[in-house]
């Protein structure tokens, strides 16, 4: 029998008398997006339809907004903050795979015309992908994807600095390899090489890290941040914390103090009905990559998407059909993130000779090979 969200938050709590009090605090962590989802309620007409019944797409949203509690030691910024990382996560219908899409913040983008904080509008501009948070928050993220990928997204997700470190920390750290030492003052971190076991503010200086780590580039640390996220999910498992009640508490506290989600999220038991079939999800079914790009033509410094692979890539998630990753493809100096797929073998109108004289029947049309692209799952160790 499923559990309930309520069933879950009394394991979590492991005490029947505090039970309901504990599930009240939890429910009550989370807060609403409301506004984001009146914004979106005004482009209803405008945005794509789902195709796959069943399949849930989730925009992951790391905002290195400086006003929260905690956040002002990372330094100050005049506005809302901007989209410091952002996944586009997309669940299988059959909850048998899940597949994470780092969206490149200084990848070249048009973002619609958005309501700002103010109540003012900006008006569409072609700029950098980031700019859409900065300018009008979660909704005009949302939008700004939905326009580029041709995907619904069902729900979102917005988490701070803070929220991150409290939820690593809750979990006693998570365990990285680093195959050189790391001194770097911009993100507050300075660690030895080797296996490292991170507590909430290293790992947040560790995937923050930039231009002292790798060679400086933003695709290099969305795929550190794709490492750690497969790290954390397997601490998570291995450490037994989904099934030792001491140890899920204050992982569940954490999680849901730090988050801003949709409203149809915005509950233990929202949250639950989203993920309750991902328990029993293999790590090697769990795939993280970064959408296909290259540096922009007149800028080095801002990507924009290599196509056909970023398209072919879209499609498949939108119509719910699998993509493969591996560490390295044929051809790595092409782009830091490519697809390979060939293409259906083509057939003549005649058929094929027989060598009789006589012509065969027309074979079916084989079926599409599955896309590669360059990524890791959350079964690959860190150090191998």
């Amino acid at each position: 029998m499923r559990r309930s969200a309520l069933g879950l938050a009394l394991l979590a709590l492991g005490a029947a008398g505090a039970g309901w009090a504990a599930y009240e605090k939890l429910d009550s962590n989370i807060t609403a997006d409301n506004d984001a989802a009146s914004e979106l309620a005004r482009y209803e007409k405008e945005r794509p339809t789902a195709l796959v019944r069943g399949a849930q797409n989730v925009l992951l949203i790391g905002s290195d907004s400086r006003s929260g509690d905690g956040n002002g030691r990372y330094g100050h910024d005049a506005g809302a903050g901007r989209s410091d990382t952002v996944i586009l996560l997309h669940l299988a219908a059959d909850r048998r795979s899940a597949t994470a899409v780092s969206l490149p913040r200084d990848l070249m983008v048009d973002v619609p015309g958005c309501r700002r904080a103010d109540g003012s509008r900006s008006a569409p501009v072609f700029t950098l992908f980031n700019y859409a948070f900065a300018s009008g928050g979660s909704a005009c993220t949302i939008r700004t994807v939905e326009k580029l990928t041709n995907i619904r997204i069902d729900h979102h997700v917005v988490v701070d600095f803070r929220g991150f470190q409290e939820m690593v920390d809750a979990v006693d750290g998570v365990q990285v390899c680093l195959k050189e030492p790391i001194d770097d003052k911009d993100a507050r971190v300075r660690l030895p090489a080797g296996r490292v076991t991170l507590d909430g503010e290293q790992a947040l200086g560790y995937v923050r890290a930039r231009k002292s780590l790798g060679d400086g580039s933003d695709t290099d640390r969305m795929e550190r941040q794709q490492r750690f996220l497969g790290a954390l999910l397997g601490k998570v498992r291995s450490d037994g914390v989904l099934l030792n009640p001491a140890k899920l508490y204050p992982v569940l506290d954490a999680a849901t103090s730090s988050l801003t989600t949709d409203p149809g999220l915005a509950s233990l038991r929202g949250l639950y009905d989203l993920v309750r079939g991902l328990r029993t999800l293999p790590p090697e079914r769990v795939q993280f990559l970064t959408v296909p790009r290259t540096s922009y033509p007149s800028d080095p410094n801002r990507d924009q998407l290599v196509q056909p692979a970023a398209g072919k890539l879209f499609t498949r998630l939108r119509a719910d059909r699998p993509v493969e990753v591996v560490k390295r493809l044929p051809d790595d100096s092409a782009a830091k993130s490519s697809a390979t797929a060939s293409a259906s073998p083509g057939y003549g109108d005649g058929g094929e000779s027989r060598g009789d004289g006589m012509s065969s029947e027309k074979s079916p049309p084989a079926p599409e090979p599955t896309p590669t692209f360059r990524g890791n799952t959350a079964a690959q160790d860190a150090c191998g």
